[in-house]
């Protein structure tokens, strides 16, 4: 197997991008929460650690993990699973320090570990689905 290319894009398309989909997926969560439009603000910032940091986690993964593991699809399959839900995990405890700074989170404990974990491998899941659909590369065609 041939190694793969480095994945780079412009920072301006970067932020568009995430900076889009914070918005929506903010405007999303403020819709859902007490207070409407109001919170859309404080959500957007919220929706901006997985869309924004995700970006990261996986620009990690293909340029720095990916080169140095072995090319067999069963072991990047494993570790892109690995990589997203410790980054998953990582951004969740970002978001819940932020909604506690914002006065959003005011539960006596947080929710269990692995739920940011599990929920941003769905999300790149997602994501990744809708690369495939337009036959760029990604984790399901094992190109990207």
């Amino acid at each position: 197997m041939a190694a793969a290319a480095r994945f780079e894009e412009p920072f301006r398309a970067t932020i568009l991008r995430t900076g889009l989909i914070a918005i929506f997926a903010g405007a999303a969560i403020a819709a859902a929460a007490r207070g409407g439009l109001a919170r859309w603000p404080a959500a957007t910032l919220l929706a901006f650690w997985p869309s924004f940091g995700g970006h990261w986690i996986e620009v990690w993964f293909l340029n720095w993990l990916r080169p140095r593991i072995p090319a067999a699809r069963r072991v990047q399959v494993v570790s892109r699973l690995g990589v997203w839900f410790a980054g998953g995990t990582l951004l969740a405890i970002g978001m819940v320090l932020t909604a506690r700074a914002l006065g959003w989170f005011r539960m006596a404990h947080w929710p269990a570990w692995w739920v940011g974990g599990a929920g941003f491998i769905g999300i790149e899941l997602v994501a990744h689905l809708a690369l495939q659909l337009r036959g760029r590369p990604g984790f399901y065609n094992g190109r990207g």
